[in-house]
């Protein structure tokens, strides 16, 4: 039996913990292989002014023509950041081409944040990301990016439980794809995700407490931890449960030794830990 293998498209940023250089570390520590496709890459993610930006495009499509050849299967593909909207079409191909009946296809529609969308993200894009999480079985949206998912202004936000509910109601669309809304709070100094697991049809909240930033590259880092636990056979709610415990404890951990916001999660101390919870 061989240990589980990721296709993983994301940008590479050479400085600031985020995408594959939270994914690599983290899915290689929980006992899969991570093989990376990269969409872009940056010297520094786009919090940073001034970074270089090098699409990718060109490349994902001899390495995907080039894995085809060799008859690589994944047990996973997992996209986050694009650095084109060729590459959603690109994408669509990849996952037509290499998934099985069995599959794990996780889309994390990364498009935006604290009610606005990236600066890199077109309109365009971002309908096409839309288009691409529909050939997802699971997807990891934030606020703003499950309310672009659902036509609605970036800066729209659920209010409470219920509207909640419905909110991951139509995300799964009609029960057909996994949820997992993170960012979800409406109780004092406590955070997570709604998920929605729809091999059982159930809706359950997971919540950690809430500590204050650096949260850059939570997103990543919570994705891939769910990803992770649930090639291990983990169900989305104990995935979902070991994921947001871990950016808790990465968070807590980085504001105590004084990580500027900027720079990322120091996780890398932390993943002997996130082993041993397997």
């Amino acid at each position: 039996m061989r240990i589980p293998r990721v296709a993983a498209a994301h940008d590479l940023s050479g400085f600031g913990r985020c995408s594959l250089t939270v994914a690599i570390p983290i899915l290689s520590v929980m006992g899969s292989q991570c093989c990376p496709l990269p969409t872009a890459y940056l010297s520094a993610h786009t919090m940073f002014e001034g970074f270089t930006f090098l699409d990718m495009t060109g490349e994902m499509e001899k390495a995907a023509a080039h894995w085809k050849e060799l008859g690589v299967g994944f047990e996973a593909i997992y996209s986050g950041f694009l650095g084109s909207e060729k590459q959603i079409a690109l994408l669509q191909s990849f996952i037509r081409d290499f998934r099985s009946e069995d599959t794990i296809v996780l889309v994390d529609p990364v498009m935006g944040d604290n009610g606005k969308t990236y600066r890199t993200y077109t309109p365009a894009m971002c309908e096409g990301m839309a288009q691409l999480a529909r050939l997802a079985n699971l997807i990891t949206p934030n606020i703003t990016e499950a309310a672009i998912l659902l036509g609605m202004a970036p800066s729209a936000a659920p209010a409470g439980e219920a509207e909640t509910m419905d909110w991951v109601a139509r995300l799964s669309m009609e029960g057909r794809r996994s949820v997992a809304l993170t960012g979800v709070s409406w109780e004092p100094l406590r955070i997570g995700a709604a998920c929605f697991d729809a091999k059982t049809g159930q809706t359950r909240f997971i919540f950690s407490d809430l500590v204050a930033a650096p949260v850059h590259g939570a997103g990543d880092m919570f994705a891939s931890v769910l990803l992770g636990a649930l090639l291990r056979g983990k169900d989305l709610f104990e995935a979902a449960k070991l994921a947001a415990d871990f950016v808790r404890d990465t968070v807590q951990f980085s504001n105590e030794i004084g990580v500027p916001a900027e720079e990322g999660m120091n996780f890398e101390p932390l993943l002997a830990a996130l082993a041993t919870k397997l």
